[in-house]
């Protein structure tokens, strides 16, 4: 009895039409396209929405470490790719804080609207103005009569040169050691009218940024500086700068991630190589946005108490201890004591430096 053969549309090889999936390349054999089966191929292939993703998922939220542990030991099919189930949680809490960020950037922008807009404050930026004007014209004053002094006591003392017996050399230097010196005064404030003067007219930008205060050899970064302080001064408008902030941060995690793996690696250095450390690290950064995305769901809701979330940040240290406890193989005390150090240098040092970064950043290239 002759076979009944199919061809694989994938790899174009004949097999048998009994068959439901090709020997030679894997692919169903009667895949037809629809909507379930195309959402199903796009979730399952990038973020493995699958049984392992539920497999793993409860040991994430309340087994610390243990996938992690699991994963190192070689069980890497049962469960979730740490990689893939950060990746997955992390699209889901950034899914959500959108919501969030596009609130408070409508916020920032109302705010500073109203700030600009409001006659009482513009009032007061005059009034702080005319202080500072009518303080420079004092100093000018202060040094217009402090240059006549000087003269004076010059012409007095080369009139009694011959009595003293200075020299002119000696006379100038007495001068200048006297307490007139002149008083440098500099700002980095710049006209407005002035420059809106010259937005009105349509001057080049070069003119508008001279009349800002920048220098004719002027680098690239304060060239760059002046054209996004311009900018701002034009649109009256920083949520666009909190917006380039808020889109850095995903990328910044990527570098954040393998950071706090590498402080991780320092304080236990003979328990494996560093991709041990990294495949923690994705674990334990995917149970934080697991819990983040938990606390922000809730206040979609109703709005939590400060105590809870307090109560929120502080279980995920206790995680953190528990979690160095089971997957290092080590004291309770010890764990404690490397999770709170690392969490300090973590917080302190790395994290506020990243921000500074990511702020400057978003200035530069909002």
């Amino acid at each position: 009895m002759a076979k009944h053969l199919e061809t694989c549309k994938n790899c174009e090889q004949q097999f048998n039409a009994s068959f439901n999936f090709c020997p030679h390349c894997g692919q169903q054999a009667k895949d037809e396209l629809t909507v379930k089966v195309l959402f199903y191929n796009t979730i399952s292939n990038y973020f493995s929405f699958d049984a392992r993703f539920f497999k793993s998922f409860f040991p994430l939220l309340f087994r610390p470490g243990y996938l992690a542990l699991k994963f190192i030991e070689g069980k890497r099919l049962l469960y979730l790719h740490p990689a893939q189930m950060y990746l997955f949680i992390a699209v889901v809490f950034f899914f959500l804080f959108s919501f969030v960020q596009r609130n408070q950037v409508r916020s920032l922008d109302e705010k500073l609207s109203e700030t600009l807009n409001d006659t009482s404050v513009i009032d007061k930026i005059i009034d702080e103005r005319v202080k500072d004007s009518i303080l420079k014209i004092s100093q000018l004053q202060k040094q217009a009569k402090d240059s006549i002094a000087r003269a004076e006591i010059r012409n007095t003392l080369k009139n009694n040169a011959f009595i003293t017996g200075f020299t002119d050399k000696e006379i100038d230097s007495l001068v200048a050691a006297d307490d007139f010196r002149k008083n440098d005064i500099t700002s980095f404030d710049f006209n407005t009218n002035s420059v809106d003067s010259l937005l009105n007219i349509g001057a080049t930008e070069a003119v508008i940024y001279k009349e800002m205060g920048m220098n004719d050899d002027a680098g690239y970064l304060q060239r760059r500086l002046y054209a996004q302080a311009l900018k701002f001064y034009k649109t009256r408008k920083g949520g666009s700068i909190l917006q380039a902030f808020y889109d850095a941060i995903p990328i910044a995690m990527f570098f954040l991630l393998p950071i706090f793996a590498l402080i991780l690696k320092l304080f236990h250095l003979r328990k494996g190589r560093y991709a041990h450390h990294l495949v923690f690290s994705f674990y334990y950064f995917s149970f934080l946005f697991t819990v983040f995305s938990i606390v922000l769901g809730v206040n979609f809701i109703f709005d939590m108490p400060d105590w809870l979330d307090l109560l929120v940040m502080f279980s995920t240290f206790i995680y953190l201890v528990l979690a160095l406890k089971r997957f290092y193989v080590q004291g309770l005390f010890k764990s404690f004591l490397k999770g709170a150090v690392a969490s300090f240098i973590f917080l302190s040092i790395v994290t506020p430096i990243t921000f500074v970064l990511l702020g400057a950043f978003a200035f530069l290239f909002y």
